[in-house]
């Protein structure tokens, strides 16, 4: 298994199709994974909303993002067609998933209703 990094603030995680199972799938706490690409604009508009819920949300949950051009098994297994895609996982299923850009008050609103 390679080892997740953690960006500076320690709050989000990156991971890559090896670690995807231990650290989202068998978590005890529920996770925000943000499946992204380098080259998408509006993935890197709501980079810092989801920087900022990694923040807000504390050890209440995990916050992980997923390259998917470098992580094909993890981006096909969940049917991503459309970036961003937040998924939230809790018990190792998806409970909520949004395409697109969304406001950080929405993001925050569904992630508080699954906790």
């Amino acid at each position: 298994m390679n080892q997740a990094s953690i960006n500076a603030n320690n709050s989000v995680v990156h991971l890559d199709d090896d670690d995807f199972e231990t650290l989202v799938i068998q978590s005890e706490k529920p996770v925000l994974v943000d499946f992204w690409a380098e080259w998408c604009q509006p993935c890197h508009m709501i980079a810092p909303t989801v920087e900022a819920l990694a923040e807000e949300f504390g050890d209440r949950i995990r916050v992980a993002k997923v390259d998917v051009d470098a992580n094909p098994m993890a981006t096909h297994k969940y049917g991503i067609r459309g970036i961003p895609a937040l998924l939230l996982f809790k018990d190792g299923q998806v409970v909520e998933q949004m395409v697109g850009v969304r406001p950080k008050a929405e993001i925050a609103r569904i992630i508080d209703s699954n906790l």
